[in-house]
């Protein structure tokens, strides 16, 4: 049986360590993808001491002692993941012409790392925003194709009912700029949480990310926004902040992110995709 086509067995196929273990070898210089998947596959690369020749592997580059033909990787940067109850008023950009305050001047982290916020949540919304150094999971949870839900309380004028409701779940047509052109939302969640005479405050939950396309898709059809909060991002939930304070993620909350994320990405392109 071919080496590359062997169950794996070793301790590291857990995808929520982690990039794949060629991916780390190649980024850190010794030799190209390929050869370092032949590298693997011929038993000359440990992690934590031992041998891992069979692929898929996950590893984590920043905890894991990876040797690679006697040569010990170097620990790669610390990334840092920080969820931040972000205040209206605050832009969610690292680079502000009118010099508005934005969401990482409210994160003092001790490592001074240089964080990104992961999407847009626009300057009149609060609510959980996650920042991090980590690109390659910022990219799967903010691109359209990985699903990555957001859930979002929503105040606004005028009383939902149930056609409402189902209308704005199916879909609304909304003005794509990039195209210049009109296309219809994808169908969303709509829950509603209280009505009265004259508002409505609902839970909504989308899998893409317009611009402000909750104010949009409301606005549409007759019910402005009065008040807009993120307060789930994928498995991610908005506790134990005020508006303003942030905190970095626990171990168990990475642990669900990242399967989130590698799960839904299986599930779209196969197993066989690489990060």
């Amino acid at each position: 049986m071919p080496r590359s086509s062997r169950p794996s067995r070793h301790a590291y196929t857990d995808k929520s360590r982690g990039p794949r273990l060629q991916k780390v070898l190649a980024e850190a210089g010794v030799a190209s993808r390929r050869a370092c998947e032949e590298l693997i596959e011929s038993g000359q690369v440990t992690v934590n001491g031992d041998v891992v020749d069979a692929l898929p592997a996950w590893v984590d580059p920043e905890q894991d002692r990876i040797v690679a033909e006697g040569r010990v990787l170097g620990r790669t940067r610390r990334n840092v993941y920080v969820m931040l109850f972000k205040p209206r008023g605050t832009v969610c950009t690292n680079h502000d012409p009118e010099g508005r305050r934005r969401a990482i001047d409210l994160v003092a982290h001790p490592g001074k790392p240089r964080l990104y916020p992961v999407g847009r949540l626009d300057v009149d919304s609060s609510g959980l925003v996650l920042l991090t150094n980590d690109g390659e999971l910022s990219n799967r949870l903010t691109h359209p194709r990985y699903g990555v839900h957001k859930g979002y309380e929503v105040t606004v004028g005028g009383r939902l009912d149930e056609s409402d409701v189902e209308r704005l779940q199916s879909g609304i047509f909304l003005a794509d700029r990039s195209r210049r052109s009109a296309s219809r939302t994808s169908r969303s969640r709509l829950r509603i949480i209280k009505r009265d005479r004259d508002r409505t405050r609902l839970y909504m939950e989308l899998r893409e990310g317009r611009n402000r396309q909750i104010r949009r898709m409301l606005a549409h059809e007759g019910f402005p926004v009065k008040k807009l909060r993120r307060v789930r991002m994928g498995p991610l939930q908005l506790r134990g902040l005020a508006p303003g304070s942030w905190r970095e993620l626990s171990a168990g909350e990475l642990t669900s992110l990242r399967r989130a994320a590698y799960r839904i990405r299986d599930r779209v392109r196969g197993d066989s995709a690489k990060p």
